[in-house]
């Protein structure tokens, strides 16, 4: 894959393409390094088609589907002293000195971007929720899975009502024995996860409230969310896991659990030195 080039591809096959491919591939041509950060959402919405022609457009080049699409465009758009698998501004050339403020940059970038990004009344109405919940179930894969845990883990200390599942199969299981009295908290950075996608459809089926942190405001993901709370750091496609992309939903989990320690601070406060007192043990 890495040896292809998408854009001599593209060429080869223009004349074969429908009407609508065609003008999937004019955009793309002319946006390339916007598209590399577009969802498929964003790229359908932008050619004014559907999804599925996005989606389309990729078997017709005989790609799996759209992040295949992705990869392929992240190697095709790479200059030759920059690796597509790092960041666009990080180049092979790079000091240790200068990848520090690099990625020093880029992680600020990411927190501030995420703060712009934040409505008070979406952050008010995901406290309320989780508040009024019976449960409250944080679901991700991959890497956005760690980060699902590190939000149990979190909350765990303030509440019993956290949960989170590990195995893909045995979430799709607790997704269809949520109730209109549970919320389920979506962590995916691309919003396009099957996995994650699915969860989010059988719990929305059972009536769970659906709370998507995410970095696309449309997406597969958020057709089915009630609350889209969007992080702000760019990722290409040979990314996947950075840290930039970790520390911006932890920012805005963070922002969820003090402004649920402090709507609930006689418990939580209770709790949290309840659960302190239970590990003070494994302390030297």
């Amino acid at each position: 894959m890495a040896g292809q080039d998408i854009f001599t591809l593209i060429h080869s096959r223009y004349n074969s393409f429908t009407n609508t491919e065609k003008k999937v591939a004019d955009y793309i041509l002319e946006n390339m390094k916007d598209v590399i950060f577009m969802s498929i959402t964003d790229l359908a919405d932008a050619c004014n088609v559907g999804e599925s022609s996005i989606f389309r457009f990729c078997k017709t080049m005989n790609l799996k589907g759209y992040q295949e699409f992705k990869i392929m465009l992240a190697h095709s758009t790479s200059p030759d002293d920059e690796s597509p698998q790092l960041s666009s501004r990080i180049t092979m050339d790079d000091t240790i000195e200068e990848l520090s403020s690099k990625i020093l940059s880029a992680n600020v970038n990411a927190m501030t971007e995420t703060y712009n990004l934040i409505s008070k009344q979406d952050i008010s109405d995901a406290v309320d929720s989780i508040m009024k919940a019976d449960r409250v179930h944080f679901f991700g894969v991959g890497s956005s899975l760690m980060t699902a845990l590190e939000a149990k883990n979190k909350f765990m200390r303030i509440t019993n009502k956290a949960e989170c599942t590990l195995d893909s199969h045995l979430q799709i299981m607790a997704a269809a024995l949520m109730t209109e009295k549970d919320v389920a908290v979506l962590i995916s950075y691309s919003g396009s996860t099957k996995d994650t996608i699915e969860v989010a459809k059988v719990a929305k089926e059972r009536g769970a409230k659906i709370i998507a942190i995410t970095r696309f405001a449309k997406s597969p993901l958020t057709t089915y969310s009630d609350i889209t709370l969007l992080c702000g750091a760019n990722e290409g496609p040979l990314q996947g896991g950075s840290l930039t992309a970790k520390i911006a939903q932890l920012y805005l989990l963070d922002l969820l659990y003090f402004e649920y320690f402090k709507r609930t601070n006689k418990e939580s406060a209770y709790n949290k030195e309840l659960t302190a007192k239970a590990v003070i043990e494994k302390m030297l």
